[in-house]
């Protein structure tokens, strides 16, 4: 059974251009950009090259396949169910050192902590998940801390 890959609709765009722009390189290098494979008597090592490209894009190309077969894009839940942290929640908290930290929680693909975005299937994103404004995090494996403040969707 394959996952499911919850995504942002920016993202989904995002990775449906790199897909597109891989393939197109892909023809392109294959057609175009193909070196000889011997070099005189000797493999070309410009050959071992563009075949490792090719296998990194054709690998690079099955994964976003696997993620474009099995997404869901991230919707903004009702009116009555924005006062819980969900997929796609925009969330202002407070940590232990009293310092206000802001954290979007989406999908796996997108995660980034450098960013702000941390995956719902993170500890700290599955411990914000179905909690309200008020509510009081302990993430004991981290030593950390967090107080919700703050919940809000994008396209509320």
């Amino acid at each position: 059974m394959a996952n499911t890959y919850y995504l942002t609709k920016e993202k989904l765009e995002e990775l449906q251009a790199e897909y597109e722009l891989i393939k197109k390189s892909l023809r392109e290098e294959l057609i175009e950009n193909a070196p000889n494979l011997l070099e005189g008597e000797d493999t070309n090592p410009d050959f071992s090259v563009y075949e490792e490209s090719l296998e990194e894009k054709e690998s690079r190309l099955k994964v976003l396949e696997n993620i474009l077969k099995n997404y869901k894009i991230i919707k903004t839940p009702p009116k009555e169910d924005r006062n819980k942290v969900q997929l796609g929640a925009r969330v202002v908290c407070q940590n232990d050192k009293a310092e206000s930290v802001e954290y979007k929680i989406v999908g796996t693909v997108e995660a980034n902590p450098f960013e702000g975005k941390i995956s719902d299937e993170s500890p700290v994103g599955m411990a914000f998940l179905g909690k309200q404004v008020g509510d009081t995090i302990y993430l004991p494996q981290l030593s950390k801390q967090y107080r919700i403040l703050k919940i809000q969707y994008e396209d509320a």
